[in-house]
């Protein structure tokens, strides 16, 4: 099994990074499972504005896509922003839906077998809403989502502390990430072990 966290902080490396942190810990979770793979800043990368697979000269999306294709598990990572994910994590959702038509041999989507989880950090209110979103447009180009399948920090309001300022994980966050990664793991398994029926 093979997992890509595709982290959709703002800010590019080697700028420290709440949701960076926050995909790491879940990937070492996935890790104690046999899930092996990386997390991927995407504003390291251009990723052009648009629906297609490919957006031309310039554009990264197509490397970054290959990457998702070849997981079994994406952990989608956003900060909020707003009240919402950020402008990178809605970049990435709208470069999947190009695929939302695209089928295999089986006739399937793409996505189709695919287990999607998110984390999400931030200093204000708004995770579950952010998660929702995420939910709803990795659903929506075909990932398949495990149960208990968003893990995430919220700092105070309007406080000052970020997520990778903690000193240790809250065990609220840990035992969540910890429950994450095992349904993840077992989900996608379960979906290599038995696919959903062909188109």
């Amino acid at each position: 099994m093979r997992a890509l966290a595709l982290v959709c902080s703002l800010n590019a490396s080697p700028t420290p990074s709440s949701s960076h942190r926050l995909a790491e810990q879940v990937m070492a979770e996935l890790g104690s499972h046999g899930v092996t793979g990386e997390a991927v800043r995407v504003a390291d990368h251009s990723v052009l504005p648009g629906v297609a697979q490919d957006m031309g000269e310039g554009d990264d999306w197509p490397a970054l896509r290959e990457k998702v294709l070849a997981s079994d598990i994406l952990v989608l990572a956003t900060p909020i922003w707003l009240g919402h994910p950020s402008s990178v994590c809605q970049r990435v959702l709208e470069r999947l839906n190009a695929d939302t038509s695209e089928t295999g041999d089986d006739g399937l989507p793409l996505m189709y077998g695919k287990v999607g989880v998110v984390a999400v950090v931030g200093n204000e209110d708004g995770a579950h809403k952010v998660s929702a979103d995420a939910f709803q447009g990795l659903n929506d180009v075909g990932f398949t989502l495990a149960a208990g399948a968003a893990t995430y920090w919220v700092g105070e309001a309007m406080h000052g502390t970020d997520y990778q300022d903690l000193e240790e994980t809250p065990e609220a966050v840990a035992g969540t990430t910890r429950a994450l990664a095992a349904n993840a793991a077992h989900l996608a398994r379960l979906l290599s072990a038995t696919p959903y029926p062909a188109g």
